[in-house]
C-alpha cells in the first residue's frame, strides 16, 4: 500500500472549493437520483439482464441539464470476434449509456465510467425491502446502492455540475453507465469500447471506501459437480454410495492450492496482502435441510469455486495448470476415478488483472486532487477484486483506476452507501476531470 501526499498551497484549496461549490446545489437531487436508481431493478442474472429501466432514469436525469446523452443497444457484439464476447450471453435489448460534455479540442480526454447492474438480493435476510432506497444517518440502504449506482451517481453529478455551470473543459469528459459487469461479464464495457467510446484516461467509481485502486485482480469461477449413487438403492443391502464425504476431500484440494496461491510473488501493487490471489468456495451443495426433502443421500454433490490472478500472471496459464491439479486429484482419488466430475466454468476466458505504474500522470492527478478534497494523504493502493478495468487497459490502452464511495454489504443482505462518501467521490472526480481535461 502506498501513500501519496500532495500539496495544499493556496491554488490546491480554491480547486477543491470550486468543485464543491459547483456541486453544492445539487446534492439533495444526485441523492433523490441514488434513491430512484436504488428502487429500479436493474438485476443481471446470466444469461440475461434487466438493466434498461435504469439506463432510462439517468438519461432522463440528464437530458434535464441539456447534457449531450444517448442509450445504445449492445447486440451487436454478436458479430465481434473479439475473445471477451461472452456467447452464452443475451446481449439483445440491454442497453447501454453514454454522456458526452464536448471541449475545446486542445486538452486530454477522460472517460467517467460505471455499471448499472447488480446482483439479486439473494435469500438472505434483508432489515428493510431490498429495493427501498431507505435513509438512517449518512447511509443509503438498498442492492446496488454501494456496488455501485453510489459511484455511477457520483460520476453523473460531475457531468450535470459542468453543464450547469456552463463550463467548458479543454478537453473532451465522457460519462458511460454500461451493462453485464457483474457475474464476470464485461459485454457492456466491451461493447462500449468497441462502438468508438475511448479515452486517454478512465476512472471506474466501483466501491473503495475512497482509496484509490491502481490495480485489479483476475478471475475465474468454476462448478465441480459429481453424480454418484442409485436412486433405487437406498433401502437395500447393497452399499449406499454417496458424493458427500468424498466432497471433503475435493476441499482438502482446494485448501492445498489456496496455501500454494498465497505464497506465490505477489508484484508491486499487492505487496503486504495476506491472500494476494484467493481461492474460495463460494457454494457447497448436496442434499437441502428443507424437510420436503426426504431423508435420503445425496445423489450429486456439486462445489462453486473462485479463483483470483495477480496482475502479471498469464490466466489462461494458471486455468490450465489449476486444471491438471485437479485431474491429477480425481484420478489418484478412488471415488472421483469411479465418478468422473464435471468441470463447468461460468464464464471463459477469465477475467485478467491490470495494473498502472505508481508514477502514471493519471494516478499524480487523482490522488493529488483526493488529497485535496478529503484534506488528507490519499491513499493508493489494489483492489481486493476483479472489474471490467482490464479490458480498458489491456485492449484499449485506456489507463484506468478505480476510486468511489464508501459503504458496506456489496453482494450481501442489508447494503448500504454513505451519502457523504458519494458527494466526496464527486468532488474528487470534478477536481481531478477539471485538471486533467484542462479547466483549471
Amino acid at each position: 500500500m502506498s501513500d501519496l501526499i500532495s500539496d495544499t498551497a493556496p491554488r490546491t484549496s480554491a480547486v477543491a472549493m470550486q468543485a464543491k461549490e459547483m456541486l453544492h446545489g445539487l446534492e439533495s437531487e444526485l441523492v433523490q437520483l441514488l434513491q430512484t436508481l436504488v428502487r429500479t431493478n436493474s438485476v443481471a442474472i446470466p444469461p440475461n439482464g434487466a438493466e434498461t429501466a435504469a439506463q432510462r432514469v439517468l438519461l432522463q436525469f440528464l437530458q434535464t441539464y441539456d447534457v449531450e446523452a444517448e442509450v445504445y443497444e449492445i447486440d451487436f457484439l454478436k458479430q465481434s470476434a473479439h475473445p471477451y464476447v461472452r456467447s452464452e450471453r443475451n446481449y439483445s435489448g440491454r442497453q447501454n449509456l453514454i454522456a458526452r460534455l464536448p471541449g475545446r479540442g486542445k486538452g486530454r480526454s477522460l472517460m467517467l465510467s460505471g455499471h448499472i447492474d447488480t446482483v439479486p438480493a439473494g435469500h438472505n435476510k434483508w432489515d428493510e425491502d431490498p429495493w427501498s432506497g431507505s435513509i438512517h444517518g449518512d447511509r443509503l440502504y438498498g442492492r446496488g446502492s454501494y456496488d455501485m449506482k453510489g459511484g455511477v451517481v457520483a460520476a453523473c453529478g460531475v457531468v450535470a455540475a459542468l453543464q450547469r455551470a456552463g463550463m467548458k473543459l479543454d478537453g473532451d469528459l465522457f460519462f458511460e453507465s454500461v451493462v453485464d459487469e457483474e457475474w464476470g461479464g464485461g459485454g457492456g464495457t466491451l461493447a462500449a469500447r468497441l462502438r468508438g467510446h475511448v479515452a486517454d484516461a478512465c476512472v471506474i467509481p466501483e466501491p473503495t471506501d475512497l482509496a484509490i485502486f491502481r490495480a485489479s485482480r483476475g478471475g475465474y469461477v468454476v462448478d465441480i459437480e459429481v453424480k454418484a449413487g442409485d436412486a433405487q438403492n437406498y433401502f437395500s443391502k447393497e452399499e449406499v454410495v454417496s458424493p458427500a464425504i468424498p466432497m471433503g476431500r475435493l476441499l482438502q484440494w482446494v485448501d492445498n492450492l489456496s496455501n500454494k496461491r498465497k505464497r506465490i510473488a505477489t508484484g508491486e501493487a499487492y505487496q503486504g496482502f495476506a491472500d494476494p490471489a484467493p481461492v474460495q468456495v463460494l457454494a457447497l451443495e448436496a442434499n437441502s435441510f428443507d424437510l420436503e426433502v426426504p431423508l435420503s443421500t445425496p445423489l450429486s454433490a456439486r462445489a462453486r469455486l473462485y479463483f483470483q490472478f495477480l496482475p502479471h500472471e498469464d490466466v489462461t496459464a494458471v486455468v490450465h495448470e489449476i486444471k491438471e491439479s485437479f485431474q491429477s486429484f480425481c484420478n489418484s482419488d478412488p471415488f472421483f476415478s469411479a465418478y468422473p466430475a464435471t468441470w463447468n466454468a461460468l464464464f471463459d476466458p477469465g477475467l485478467q488483472g491490470h495494473e498502472v505504474p505508481l508514477d502514471h500522470d493519471w494516478i499524480q492527478t487523482l490522488s493529488t486532487n483526493a488529497t485535496r478534497v478529503m484534506e488528507q494523504p490519499a491513499v493508493v493502493t489494489a483492489a481486493e477484486y476483479p472489474c471490467d478495468a482490464f479490458l480498458n487497459e489491456r485492449y484499449f490502452g485506456m489507463t484506468t483506476l478505480i476510486f468511489g464511495p464508501r459503504g458496506a454489504g456489496a453482494h450481501n443482505a442489508n447494503e448500504y452507501v454513505e451519502i457523504s462518501s458519494v458527494m466526496t467521490t464527486a468532488k474528487v472526480l470534478l477536481c481531478a476531470a477539471l485538471e486533467w481535461c484542462g479547466g483549471v
